[in-house]
């Protein structure tokens, strides 16, 4: 697995076991920017988000319980979708090797469970985490070197879920004057509120345990860091926070509960009918909430369940609407935005298909 990564400079696999995750990242030394600084910075233009990191703190009790409760929630969900997904995998993908190649961090936990699920099912499957940052595009360094290592024609894409599908964008536009990868390019997901991806187990809008954690449930990794220098892009890694890191608790979690699952049906790509309901559902929802709080830059509007949660955590909001305050998913988004002091609005059907949604204060 390693070999062909012998003359890049990476940071291996974390706190995940060896053969879980190759991170095809570098190492990067990078002083961490306030979090009020970097939101001037970043919606001023002066610097693109992908360039500044602010300090990881380890979770407070609070919030580790409320991972906890929701690990004892959905973790047999969780189970039963990683199978789904890697059930589909397995009879759609038909080369000698998969690679799956998650995008750091929201989809390496999943790419580690469906790997484990593929070598399982029989095959050879090799897993990396790579960068791709919106705007920037995805790190072609580390592409080329996965695709150099298995062929394109056995790459598959992994993130946690989508939001808006901003991700999902800017894998096309990233591939796509590359006629290695087809026009679609295949990327799986948990969950597809807004119908970007190529396979989800669902559309629905639900916590996902791994969504509310940072470097702790992720190998003790940060989000990718966009450098102009030639390489690798890079990342911090966090070993201050190995007294409170899950990484592998939470993967041992869910391969339990897989275990004992009887088989579940295979997830199905979207048809195109599907996918464009979805999108036009979504859409419409960003399109009254831009109107009703008048945000003319749509960076600034945070849906979903994870991406309304870690807004709370890394931006500086204005509001938080969710479609129901008792919803047991939206617990811990509720509960940082009250020590953050952040209106919380309740506003129903007005949210479509997402459970909660954070918008962006501006402050330019």
């Amino acid at each position: 697995m390693r070999n062909f990564c012998a003359g890049l400079n990476t940071v291996g696999s974390g706190s995940y076991g060896r053969d879980d995750v190759h991170f095809l990242l570098r190492a990067m030394d990078i002083k961490a920017t306030d979090v009020q600084e970097k939101e001037h910075l970043i919606q001023t233009r002066q610097r693109h988000y992908s360039e500044m990191i602010s300090q990881e703190h380890a979770p407070s009790q609070p919030h580790q319980n409320l991972y906890r409760r929701a690990l004892a929630q959905n973790a047999a969900r969780m189970a039963t979708d990683v199978q789904a997904l890697a059930n589909a995998l397995n009879e759609r993908c038909t080369g000698s090797t998969l690679a799956l190649v998650s995008f750091v961090r929201a989809g390496v936990p999943l790419g580690v469970l469906l790997r484990r699920a593929l070598l399982e099912a029989g095959r050879d499957a090799r897993h990396y985490g790579v960068s791709i940052v919106r705007d920037r595009g995805i790190d072609n360094v580390a592409l080329e070197a996965v695709i150099k290592a298995h062929g394109a024609e056995n790459i598959v894409f992994v993130d946690g879920w989508t939001g808006k599908g901003a991700i999902s964008e800017q894998l096309r536009e990233s591939l796509a004057a590359d006629s290695r990868f087809a026009p679609r390019p295949r990327l799986v997901v948990l969950a597809d509120p807004c119908g970007r991806a190529w396979l989800a187990a669902s559309a629905e809008d639900w916590l996902i345990p791994s969504g509310i954690l940072g470097a702790t449930v992720s190998g003790l990794v940060s989000r990718s860091i966009w450098s102009p220098e030639p390489g690798l892009h890079g990342c911090v890694m966090y070993p201050h926070l190995a007294g409170h890191d899950v990484t592998m608790s939470f993967i041992h979690s869910i391969e339990t509960e897989r275990a004992r699952l009887t088989r579940p049906a295979s997830a199905q790509p979207w048809t195109l009918a599907q996918s464009w309901a979805l999108q036009r559902r979504a859409q419409s929802v960003l399109d009254g909430i831009s109107k009703r709080f008048s945000v003319l830059n749509s960076n600034r509007i945070k849906p979903g369940i994870a991406e309304a949660t870690r807004a709370v955590m890394r931006r500086v909001p204005e509001q938080v609407l969710v479609r129901r305050r008792d919803d047991q998913d939206v617990q811990l988004l509720m509960h940082l935005s009250r020590q953050a002091n952040i209106e919380v609005r309740e506003v129903g059907d007005e949210l479509g298909p997402y459970r909660a949604l954070t918008v962006i204060r501006s402050v330019r």
